[in-house]
C-alpha cells in the first residue's frame, strides 16, 4: 500500500492539520504481504483515534496496513486532538471538520469511492464514540460502523469529568451546558432510520472500565430494533485487543463479493 502523511489547511478548524492515509496498490513481488487494487475507485474506511493519540497511532500500534492491503481498501486516519469529535465550546470545530470538511477534502485529494456502500467508519475509545456519532447522525453515508472499547456514554463525562490528567476536559468541550442530544449516541438511536442504518459492530474487553457502558449501548441498539454484531472478549483497554478487533472488523466488512457482518 501507499502510505501518506498529508498536511493540509482546515477552514473548519482555522489551522493546518494532518491525516495519515493508506491507499491500495497492486503488488506482485512484495514479500510477506499481498497488495490489491481494482480498476474502480477503492472503498474507504475512516479510522478514528482515541483521546491520548493522533492520526499516526493505528499504524504504530497495529497491523492495519497488512490487514487492509489484500482488500483494496483505502484507510483515512484524521487528527482531532482531545476534542471528542465535537465542536468545542472552547476550542476547534472538530465535528464540522470530521463530518463535513474531511470527506470533501478526501474526495478532492484522493481517488476513492464516495458511494455509501463503499464507505465505512471505525474507531477506538474516544474514536469509537466518534465513529458511532457519525454513523448514527448520517446513516445514509455508511455501509458499516464499528466501535472498539468506545467511550459511548458521553453524558457520563459530566460526572467523571475531573480526570487527573485533564480536569477541564468536559468544560472545554461542552462549557457549562449538558451534552446535547445531537452529541449523545444513546439518544441518537431514537428515531434513526432503520432503512438506512449501517451495519453496526460493538467490541470491548470484558475487563475494560468501559464494558458496562458498551453493554448498555448494545442493549439500546437492540431495543431500537436494530441489528448489531458484538465482540465482548477477555481484555482491557489496550492495543493487543484493538489489533484483533480491527482485523476482525475488516474481515466482515460488506465489500464486493461478501455478505457483510454476521
Amino acid at each position: 500500500m501507499a502510505h501518506l502523511r498529508c498536511d493540509f489547511y482546515s477552514d473548519a478548524l482555522g489551522l493546518s492539520t494532518t491525516m495519515t492515509v493508506l491507499l491500495p496498490q497492486q503488488t506482485r513481488t512484495q514479500i510477506g504481504m499481498a497488495g490489491h487494487a481494482g480498476s474502480e475507485p477503492p472503498p474507504v474506511l475512516y479510522l478514528l483515534h482515541g483521546l491520548s493519540d493522533d492520526d499516526t497511532i493505528w499504524l504504530r500500534r497495529t497491523s492495519v496496513e497488512r490487514y487492509a492491503a489484500p482488500l483494496g481498501l483505502a484507510v483515512i486516519m484524521p487528527q482531532v486532538h482531545r476534542s471528542f469529535y465535537n465542536d468545542q465550546a472552547y476550542g476547534g470545530a472538530y465535528w464540522t471538520f470530521l463530518s463535513e470538511e474531511l470527506p470533501a477534502l478526501v474526495s478532492e485529494f484522493f481517488r476513492v469511492s464516495d458511494r455509501p456502500e463503499d464507505t465505512f467508519v471505525a474507531g477506538l475509545s474516544m474514536g469509537g464514540y466518534g465513529a458511532m456519532r457519525w454513523a448514527l447522525t448520517f446513516p445514509e453515508r455508511f455501509a458499516a460502523a464499528a466501535t472498539f472499547s468506545g467511550a459511548v456514554n458521553i453524558a457520563g463525562m459530566r460526572t467523571r469529568r475531573h480526570r487527573p490528567d485533564d480536569p477541564r476536559l468536559y468544560e472545554r468541550i461542552f462549557g457549562d451546558q449538558p451534552v446535547p442530544d445531537s452529541s449523545d449516541v444513546f439518544k441518537l438511536l431514537d428515531g434513526v432510520d432503520h432503512d438506512q442504518i449501517p451495519q453496526l459492530y460493538v467490541g470491548c474487553g470484558t475487563e475494560d472500565a468501559l464494558i458496562d457502558d458498551n453493554r448498555e449501548f448494545v442493549r439500546l441498539i437492540k431495543e431500537a430494533g436494530l441489528d448489531v454484531q458484538t465482540s465482548f472478549v477477555p481484555g482491557e483497554h489496550e492495543w493487543g485487543l484493538w489489533d484483533n478487533e480491527i482485523r476482525n472488523f475488516l474481515d466482515v466488512l460488506p465489500l464486493p463479493g461478501r455478505d457483510g457482518l454476521g
